[in-house]
C-alpha cells in the first residue's frame, strides 16, 4: 500500500509591529470629541472627512510613535510610510475643502512634536505623554465644530464646543490615572489615591456647579466616574485591558450624551 506524506502547512505569517494600536480604549477618545463638535455644528460631509483623516492620522502617529521607540529600526517604517501616504492624501483633501483647517497646525504640531519626543525617549507611557494626547484629541470638539468656518482657529469662538471641550477634557483626563491603576501601575497605591482623589474633585465640582445653578445632571455622572475608579481596582482577577477598554467605551458613550444634553 503506498504511503503518504502529510503535508506541512505553512505557518501563517505574523503581521509587522505598528500596524494595529493595541490600546482598545483609544478609539472611543478620538471619535467621540469629532462627533460631539459635529452635533453641535450641524453634521456635513466635511465632518466624515474629518473623522477618517483623523483616525487614519492616528494610526500614522501610532506607528511613528512605535518607530521612534524602537530606534527607528526598519521592521517598524513600512506602517509609518502607509498611514503617513494615506494621512497626507485624506489631509490634503479636508485642507482643499476647509483651508482654514490650517490655522490649527502651529497649535497640533507643537503636540504632535511633544509626543513624539517622549516616543523617541521610550516614555510613550508617561503622564506628560498621556496628557498631551488627551488634550489633542479633545481640542478636535472645537476644530470640529468651527471646521469650514473663518480663521483665524475657526471654532474657537464657539462657547458651546469650549465647554464641551472642557468637560470631556475632565473626563478624559481623569482615565489616565484610572487605567494605569488598573493596567501598568496597578501594584502602585499612589496611582490609585492619584485617580480616586481625582475623581472624588470632579465630583464636588459637579456639586459645586450644581448648587450655583449648573446642570444637575453632571453630578450622578461624576458619583458613578468615582464609584468606578473605587471599586473596578478592587476587582479580582484584574480585568483584562480588553475588557478595561470596552468599559472605557461604553463611559465615554454615556458621558458623550451627557455633555451634548447640558451644554
Amino acid at each position: 500500500m503506498p504511503t503518504t506524506t502529510p503535508h506541512r502547512v505553512a505557518p501563517a505569517r505574523r503581521r509587522g509591529p505598528g500596524w494595529v494600536p493595541k490600546q482598545h480604549g483609544a478609539w472611543a477618545m478620538l471619535v467621540v470629541p469629532v462627533v460631539v463638535g459635529a452635533v453641535l455644528a450641524g453634521p456635513g460631509w466635511r465632518h466624515l472627512l474629518l473623522l477618517v483623516a483623523w483616525l487614519v492620522a492616528y494610526l500614522a502617529f501610532h506607528a511613528a510613535g512605535l518607530w521612534l521607540k524602537a530606534s527607528r529600526r526598519p521592521r517598524y517604517l513600512p506602517p509609518v510610510r502607509a498611514y503617513g501616504i494615506v494621512t497626507a492624501v485624506l489631509g490634503g483633501a479636508l485642507v482643499a475643502s476647509a483651508p482654514t483647517l490650517l490655522w490649527w497646525g502651529p497649535v497640533y504640531g507643537v503636540l504632535l512634536a511633544v509626543s513624539l519626543v517622549c516616543s523617541a525617549r521610550r516614555a510613550d507611557r508617561s503622564w506628560l505623554n498621556d496628557g498631551v494626547t488627551v488634550v489633542a484629541a479633545m481640542l478636535m470638539t472645537v476644530v470640529a465644530a468651527g471646521l469650514g468656518g473663518p480663521g483665524p482657529l475657526p471654532g474657537a469662538d464657539d462657547a458651546r464646543a469650549w465647554a464641551a471641550t472642557g468637560l470631556l477634557a475632565a473626563y478624559f483626563l481623569g482615565t489616565v490615572p484610572y487605567v494605569k491603576s488598573l493596567i501598568r501601575d496597578r501594584d502602585d497605591p499612589r496611582v490609585l489615591a492619584v485617580s480616586v482623589a481625582y475623581h472624588a474633585l470632579l465630583l464636588a465640582g459637579s456639586v459645586a456647579a450644581a448648587v450655583l445653578g449648573g446642570p444637575v445632571l453632571l453630578v450622578p455622572v461624576a458619583a458613578a466616574l468615582l464609584a468606578r475608579a473605587i471599586l473596578v481596582a478592587r476587582v479580582r482577577p484584574w480585568p483584562s485591558a480588553k475588557a478595561i477598554g470596552l468599559g472605557e467605551t461604553a463611559a465615554t458613550v454615556v458621558v458623550a450624551a451627557v455633555v451634548l444634553a447640558v451644554v
